[in-house]
């Protein structure tokens, strides 16, 4: 297993890590150095994030996290399927009010 060290803390491939960013949680899938330091590749976003703006987490906070942001994914989604019945309700008004319209006369001109 490649290791890498991050200030006291050891960074290895398979830890949970959240980078403090954007608080994006997920398992190191690899890792890599240069000049500019220690970088880890994290499975969620599939980014390189240098290891100094990461925290090691334990798994019960990393569970924690994951279970947080499934909820949130989950109302947003019911949230989007309000949002389209609501759109479909306002065009199905639109259409009976439509309904009656007699489009087969000329009703206006495009002028010019």
């Amino acid at each position: 297993m490649e290791t890498a060290t991050r200030e006291d803390n050891e960074l290895l491939i398979g830890v949970h890590v959240r980078y403090s960013g954007t608080g994006s949680a997920g398992e190191v899938l690899a890792l890599r150095s240069d000049d500019d330091g220690i970088w880890a590749k994290v499975d969620t976003t599939q980014l390189w994030y240098n290891s100094r703006y990461l925290e090691l987490l334990d798994e019960k906070e990393y569970k924690k996290i994951k279970d947080r942001e499934s909820k949130k994914k989950s109302n947003k989604f019911n949230e989007d399927a309000d949002e389209k019945e609501v759109i479909k309700k306002k065009i199905d008004s639109v259409k009976q009010k439509l309904d009656g319209v007699d489009m087969s006369s000329e009703l206006c001109d495009g002028g010019g």
